[in-house]
């Protein structure tokens, strides 16, 4: 999607966040993120974290440019620069996103050198006056993801106080990854699994600030753990490494049953769905495997499942490769379905 200027047509946000895909580094690239849609047709995606300085200074079709058809699509930007942070949202705004997002979640090596992401924890101050900033270039929703705390400090002191001092700078939502981050001690893998999960916390902050819209994120596995969250008053679920991993028993159902819709296409509808994307990407010189190594889960606990993603893991790099390959990968599901 090119820039354009003018209005910006905005979808129902606050319905699509009901269940929305996690910003992930490497994962939710523009692909990733058509292939979901062709999953579920009502989930909010995110966008990989970019940083505001990279929007400023880079190629901003590959880091910002999206097909329309992945809407409704959140972009997720990472700074602690008041003025960076709002230069970056008015390009990206110029590109119809329908939400823009401040990172306060992430604990990489990388973002605490630059001071932001989870280290930002530590400064509400700071977040406060980065979304106001944000808030005054941009035409959409500014929102925030962030964690529970960080370090040695105590979750139930300081994420009120924060979600206070923010809010009152013009969020009104906020996804809570609902474990502390150790930025010292701890890769950042081991952030996504060692600290300990506190739901009944961020649950809190709902009851606590009920004009607030709040989803919870961090180790959410299923459209059951899902519902019952909602059903516990959270506004919004935001699922990560499911969604990317298995990504049809996330979102196959998930019109249905969280959106109220009709039922969602079968898995072979799905991958009936991309071919028209894999190909037009094909013919403007792309590689098949930067589009199949994010459906390599579509299958997972079918029969045939092995080896849809062992055609696809071996054959999708290969000079040349295109939609045969595809077919190849899907001889042995069909075998087995007949």
């Amino acid at each position: 999607m090119t820039e354009v200027t003018g209005i910006i047509v905005i979808t129902d946000i606050l319905r699509a966040a009901r269940l929305s895909v996690a910003p992930m580094m490497d994962w939710t690239d523009r692909h990733c993120r058509h292939f979901h849609r062709q999953i579920s047709a009502e989930a909010l995606l995110y966008t990989e974290m970019v940083t505001a300085p990279a929007v400023i200074h880079g190629d901003r079709e590959r880091l910002l440019g999206f097909d329309a058809t992945e809407r409704p699509v959140a972009l997720q930007l990472g700074g602690s620069e008041p003025d960076e942070l709002a230069e970056a949202t008015r390009i990206a705004a110029g590109f119809g996103y329908d939400e823009i997002n401040l990172n306060v979640g992430c604990p990489s090596d990388r973002v605490q050198s630059g001071c932001f992401g989870a280290v930002l924890m530590e400064r509400p101050g700071l977040v406060a006056d980065c979304v106001a900033a944000m808030i005054a270039a941009s035409p959409v929703e500014v929102t925030v993801k962030c964690r529970i705390g960080v370090d040695e400090q105590v979750p139930e002191e300081v994420l009120p106080a924060f979600l206070e001092t923010v809010s009152a700078a013009g969020v009104s939502r906020f996804a809570i990854h609902a474990r502390k981050a150790w930025l010292k001690g701890l890769s950042p893998k081991e952030n996504r699994d060692i600290p300990p999960l506190n739901y009944p916390l961020v649950a809190e902050m709902k009851r606590a600030f009920p004009h607030l819209h709040v989803s919870v994120n961090g180790g959410i596995t299923s459209l059951d753990h899902a519902e019952a969250f909602l059903a516990d008053g959270l506004d919004g679920v935001m699922i990560g490494r499911s969604a990317y991993h298995e990504p049809y028993e996330v979102l196959g159902e998930a019109d249905a049953r969280i959106f109220g819709a009709g039922p969602g296409p079968s898995r072979h509808e799905v991958v009936e769905r991309m071919r028209p994307y894999i190909a037009r990407h094909l013919e403007a010189g792309g590689k098949l495997h930067q589009i199949t190594r994010h459906m390599l889960g579509l299958f997972h606990g079918q029969p045939g499942a092995r080896a849809w993603r062992r055609i696809l893991s071996e054959r999708a790099n290969a000079p040349g490769a295109g939609l045969d390959v595809i077919d190849a990968a899907l001889a042995p599901l069909n075998d087995l379905a007949a």
